[in-house]
């Protein structure tokens, strides 16, 4: 693989790593970060992601929480957890591979496909840390998202 496009892979996991970050730190599900962040912010994350890296990610967070005004909510799947909770970097990787999936299958750009996985189904999916769907393959995950259910 190219090293720009390496760059652009890990740049895409920051970015939703923090996503994550921001949604357990806030109690808010993962689709309304990326709603309030909007596309320029999360485009400007990952055009400064290799920057944002050397600072904590919880710096990075609750500078996007103040500067948005992300109030807290009522979704804490952390908590209704009955099992291992995944890291918020575990996760990351989770939309990482599903949103190169879904830009290489539909020729969009990453951040394009980015908002189209937090505001698709799967999201949820994803998201109930009780069920198996964070933990699947990512060819499973993107058949499914193809199809529109799980699979």
């Amino acid at each position: 693989m190219k090293g720009r496009e390496r760059q652009k892979e890990n740049d895409l996991f920051f970015v939703c790593s923090v996503i994550e970050y921001i949604g357990r730190m806030t109690k808010n599900n993962r689709s309304e970060i990326v709603s309030k962040v909007g596309k320029t912010e999360l485009q400007r994350l990952m055009d400064l992601a290799d920057v944002f890296h050397c600072e904590p990610i919880e710096k990075t967070a609750s500078e996007l929480i103040d500067r948005y005004g992300i109030t807290e909510g009522n979704f804490d799947n952390v908590a209704e957890c009955k099992y291992n909770v995944p890291t918020f970097f575990d996760i990351g990787k989770v939309y990482k591979r599903l949103v190169l999936s879904i830009a290489r299958a539909e020729n969009l750009p990453i951040i394009d496909a980015l908002i189209k996985v937090y505001s698709s189904w799967v999201d949820k999916k994803i998201q109930d840390y009780n069920s198996s769907m964070y933990f699947e393959n990512p060819e499973y995950l993107f058949e499914s998202y193809k199809a529109g259910y799980p699979l």
